[in-house]
């Protein structure tokens, strides 16, 4: 048998091990030098997705997809370049996935809301941009919503503002006509109005997912009739909010001061709460919670100042994109006041239904209705019946609208709307109905 040389032995031995040191040293100064490199892609990418190069930042990153598709801050700049260079649709994967690894983050939040709205998912990009941002007294209507959120996402991704704001005005002339119930006779209150209403909101983002919030709404109504009030109503809100995941947990306080005619005005102050929790892309669940002071300072009405404590759990679903319905429950207590009828326990409930026809038509319908019952014994009064049949007061009040919103040019928007109230009650004087329309034009800034 033929054996090797002990010293050609070790001279092969040797040279393996000094072969496989130099791979091993190799591999390391590999790994070592990529590491750097994948780090300085990512800041050379974040660097031309702030200064608007979204196609350049597209191409840096792609190559790099396969490789660093754990990574979250890849995905949501890579999103960003998708977004940025008209991929609306590869944009909407990428940032899911980057919420995937880094849920709650903001900015890959308000990125998703911007792709879906890209792709004309209104009813998804609105559940996606109330995950992170609170505006309040907004049109009823899904289009003018979203582009709102939109906007105020685009001033934080791309202008870099963690101050984000939205401003309006909007007027135009109508008509109010009150119908005939058990306790009025219709067309005594007949007139036509002119309108206005103008505000604005604004949110500021902290880091670690808060928010600040503030928001201003005036509506003035002059009617042209004498014996019609005219209205003016100003609502306020400060508020703050955290996004936890795909929810957001909100509080703050809010309220409103209401001309109520013949000098007399009524002042609203709250406390309150809500939760916003996303089921899925779809899917919204709402709670809500509020104690509500109503206050009539002087006049007749001070008697009808209360204190109301209320809870509500809404639900909203996305119906085939471009659609949302929404149902709410509520109820609490009336309290603390000095109506002849007492206290009231209230529950109630409102449905609606937005639907986008278009990216410049839209249309939005709901139905309310609350029921009042009251705990003290009053007696029965009708000019007609003699006052022996002792009552508790039962209220049921109902509250049908529509409205179309079609945008005639950038920022502008045409609107019609209808509003019809009643209000039915076993006390024959608290029977109500009225039937309101009007036509506005909204600049939105």
């Amino acid at each position: 048998m033929n054996r090797e040389n002990p010293a050609t032995q070790a001279a092969l031995g040797g040279g393996i091990r000094r072969l496989s040191h130099g791979l091993f040293v190799t591999a390391l100064l590999l790994v070592g030098l990529a590491a750097p490199a994948a780090a300085a892609d990512l800041d050379q990418a974040a660097t031309l997705v702030r200064e608007g190069k979204y196609q350049e930042a597209y191409d840096l990153l792609l190559p790099s997809r396969d490789a660093q598709s754990g990574d979250a801050e890849f995905n949501y700049l890579l999103g960003r370049a998708a977004l940025g260079s008209g991929r609306a649709a590869e944009a909407h994967v990428l940032l899911e996935k980057s919420l995937d690894l880094r849920p709650g983050d903001v900015k890959a939040h308000l990125a998703l809301g911007r792709a879906l709205y890209a792709q004309d998912k209104f009813g998804e990009a609105r559940i996606e941009f109330e995950t992170v941002l609170q505006f309040e007294n907004l049109p009823t209507d899904l289009l003018t919503q979203v582009e709102i959120y939109d906007q105020a996402a685009a001033q934080h991704l791309d202008d870099g503002s963690r101050l984000t704001h939205f401003a309006y005005a909007e007027s135009g002339f109508g008509g109010y006509r009150t119908n005939s119930t058990r306790g009025s006779t219709g067309g005594d209150q007949d007139s036509t109005f002119f309108n206005l209403r103008t505000g604005g909101g604004i949110d500021y983002l902290l880091e670690d997912g808060y928010a600040l919030d503030a928001n201003l709404d005036y509506r003035f109504r002059y009617h042209d009739e004498d014996g019609v009030r005219n209205d003016s109503d100003l609502r306020w809100r400060f508020g703050a909010s955290r996004t936890l995941g795909d929810d957001n947990l909100a509080g703050g306080i809010r309220g409103r001061v209401s001309y109520r005619g013949n000098g007399q005005y009524r002042n609203d102050y709250s406390l309150f709460t809500t939760y916003r929790h996303q089921l899925d892309e779809d899917d919204q669940l709402s709670f809500g919670a509020e104690v509500r002071r109503r206050r009539y300072p002087e006049g007749n009405l001070r008697a009808r100042s209360r204190t109301t404590a209320d809870v509500n759990v809404g639900w909203t679903r996305v119906v085939n994109d471009q659609a949302t319905f929404s149902l709410t429950g509520h109820g609490g207590r009336n309290y603390a006041t000095s109506r002849p009828d007492g206290d009231s326990t209230i529950y109630g409930a409102i449905v609606d239904l937005d639907y986008t026809f278009t990216d410049t038509l839209g249309w939005y319908i709901f139905a309310w209705w609350e029921h009042d019952n009251f705990n003290v014994d009053a007696y029965h009064f009708h000019p007609d019946e003699e006052d022996t049949v002792i009552l508790r007061r039962e209220d049921n009040l109902y509250e049908f609208g529509t409205s179309l919103v079609w945008t005639f040019a950038p920022g502008w928007t045409f609107r019609p709307e209808v509003l019809y109230i009643r209000d039915e009650s076993n006390a024959t004087n608290f029977n109500y109905s009225s039937t309101e329309y009007w036509i506005n034009v909204r600049k939105a800034f």
